[in-house]
């Protein structure tokens, strides 16, 4: 296990578990008991059916990521646990946002452009649009928009693969 970098706020810890129903809500329960708030989650099936990759981020400061780690460890259908340290892995998450168009459409659309991201859906007054990128350049992105009015937005959580870097 990786410890975390003084200027690191979050863990990115991915867990292998067995796809089993029930299985999800006995982690988030571990969580929960040992009053760890969980900042993002993010969980799907694997290659293998027999298995499900579960991608959370805990606070540094709140969580001592040893005790974490020996709880999980715990758990009977966990197969697998790493910390991904952002260093060395590729951590990105999706946004979703609808926004209100206004009388600015022009500076919306440059910024779109800038970003590289998609339009979903179009109508009179709003529109949706959909970003996969870094989380902090989520953030940028979203506070560029939030000017315009946010209607809804929603976040994935991240996911996160080590670097392919030698």
């Amino acid at each position: 296990m990786n410890s975390a970098s003084p200027n690191q706020q979050w863990h990115t810890i991915v867990t292998t578990v067995e796809n089993k129903p029930g299985v999800l809500a006995r982690v988030s329960g571990l969580f929960s008991r040992r009053n760890y708030n969980i900042h993002s989650l993010a969980v799907a099936p694997t290659d293998d059916e027999r298995f499900s990759r579960i991608t959370f981020t805990v606070d540094v400061e709140g969580t001592p990521l040893d005790q974490v780690v020996k709880q999980l460890n715990k758990l009977i259908n966990v197969v697998d646990i790493q910390e991904l340290n952002p260093a060395d892995s590729v951590e990105r998450e999706l946004m979703l946002i609808t926004v209100t168009l206004g009388d600015r459409r022009r500076e919306l659309m440059e910024i779109v452009d800038d970003y590289r991201a998609y339009v979903l859906s179009e109508g009179d007054d709003r529109i949706m649009l959909s970003w996969s990128a870094r989380p902090a350049r989520l953030d940028e992105l979203e506070e560029r928009l939030r000017p315009f009015g946010i209607v809804e937005l929603q976040r994935t959580g991240r996911v996160a693969l080590p670097s392919l870097d030698d």
